[in-house]
C-alpha cells in the first residue's frame, strides 16, 4: 500500500473532520492527489483534488465552501478538512495519485489515478 488515510471516524451532523494522507513509498510532491468517497450502494465519486505542482486545487460543486483540501511538503501529507458535514457524507473517503495522464477539466475520473490508499470511514450521524 502506497497511500494511508486516516482521520475517519462517527461525527454529529453539522461537525467536522480532518482526514489525512500520506505516503511512505513516494513523495507527494510532484502529483496530483485526489480525495473519493464511496457510500453505501453507490459508485465512487470525486471529493476533491490538489494538483502539488502548482497548488491548484479542484472541489465537487456540492462540497465548495464546507469542504477544504491542503498538503503539508514537510510531512508528505494531504489533507481534507470537512467541515458542516451532512449525513450523506457518510462514506468510505479514499486518497489516490493520479498517473502521468490527468487533466484537471476531469480532474474526478477514477481513471486517472493509479495508487490507491485503503480508505477511512467516515460517519455522520447524531
Amino acid at each position: 500500500v502506497q497511500l494511508v488515510e486516516s482521520g475517519g471516524g462517527l461525527v454529529n451532523p453539522g461537525g467536522s473532520l480532518r482526514l489525512s494522507c500520506v505516503s511512505s513509498a513516494f513523495t507527494l510532491n510532484d502529483h496530483v492527489i485526489g480525495w473519493f468517497r464511496q457510500a453505501p450502494g453507490k459508485e465512487r465519486e470525486g471529493v476533491s483534488c490538489i494538483d502539488t505542482r502548482d497548488g491548484m486545487t479542484y472541489y465537487r460543486d456540492s462540497l465548495v465552501g464546507r469542504f477544504t483540501i491542503s498538503r503539508d511538503s514537510a510531512k508528505n501529507t494531504v489533507y481534507l478538512v470537512m467541515d458542516s458535514l451532512l449525513p450523506e457524507g457518510t462514506a468510505i473517503y479514499y486518497c489516490a495519485a493520479a498517473g502521468n495522464i490527468w487533466s484537471p477539466i476531469a480532474w474526478s475520473f477514477a481513471g486517472y489515478y493509479d495508487s490507491w490508499g485503503q480508505g477511512t470511514q467516515v460517519t455522520v450521524s447524531s
